[in-house]
């Protein structure tokens, strides 16, 4: 498969494989050993590989001359506590060559350990350790791999889906010992629970002179 197959489209035809189409075929033959699905969707190259293979598929796609996603754009997380594994590492890369994107994905578990891409490209160092510090996945290799918007001393990972809205550690200025204090949330259970059924869900009782001819079942009582 040449470049110019990849640039343009295969043949005149307009129900041929589109370039993004051409990408993906070309992806696929060229990390068979280690892509286990790739797809495009919603208009990206989406690529699921293990997440022991994250920095070696980093460093194929960036190197493979008719490939060329030569910048990594982002790098984030997502959380399914329901999962087996239940994390999504995600990788945003970007072919200035061709004028596409790839989506990277990896499923990793629960205290799983994932390879640095700090090896392969130097703007995952930051991303990884916002990504420590909110989620809690740890990056094997690391160079420095502490937290990067928490404090220090800071308990938990703010955007898993089980972390309590309130936090665990209330940060405040205390008058008395003109300093910043780190002291336990103190609340009671009730403003813990959210009831997330709207107004209108939620009212059990009807109110005095509510016009109910729009329901039957209630006029009929």
């Amino acid at each position: 498969m040449t470049e110019t197959e990849i640039l343009t489209n295969v043949s005149d035809d307009q129900t041929g494989p589109s370039p993004l189409e051409v990408m993906a075929e070309h992806i696929r033959d060229s990390g068979a050993a280690m892509v286990l699905a790739c797809d495009v969707v919603q208009g990206e190259i989406e690529v699921k590989v293990n997440a022991s293979d994250v920095a070696a598929a980093l460093a194929l796609f960036r190197d493979d001359r008719q490939a060329a996603f030569t910048q990594l754009i982002d790098l984030t997380a997502v959380d399914y506590p329901d999962r087996k594994y239940r994390f999504d590492m995600i990788y945003q890369m970007l072919s200035m060559q061709n004028n596409m994107r790839l989506r990277l994905v990896a499923a990793v578990g629960e205290g799983q350990a994932v390879p640095s891409a700090t090896g392969v490209f130097l703007a995952a160092n930051w991303a990884e350790r916002e990504v420590w510090d909110m989620f809690g996945i740890f990056f094997a290799g690391h160079p420095d791999l502490r937290r990067l918007l928490t404090d220090y001393g800071f308990e938990g990972h703010p955007l898993r889906k089980d972390f309590p809205l309130t936090g665990h550690v209330e940060v405040r200025y205390d008058d008395t010992q003109r300093r910043v204090i780190n002291e336990p949330v103190h609340l009671v259970q009730e403003f813990r629970d959210f009831d997330f059924l709207s107004p209108w869900e939620g009212m059990h009782t009807e109110l005095d002179g509510a016009d109910n001819t729009h329901n039957p079942d209630k006029t009929a009582k």
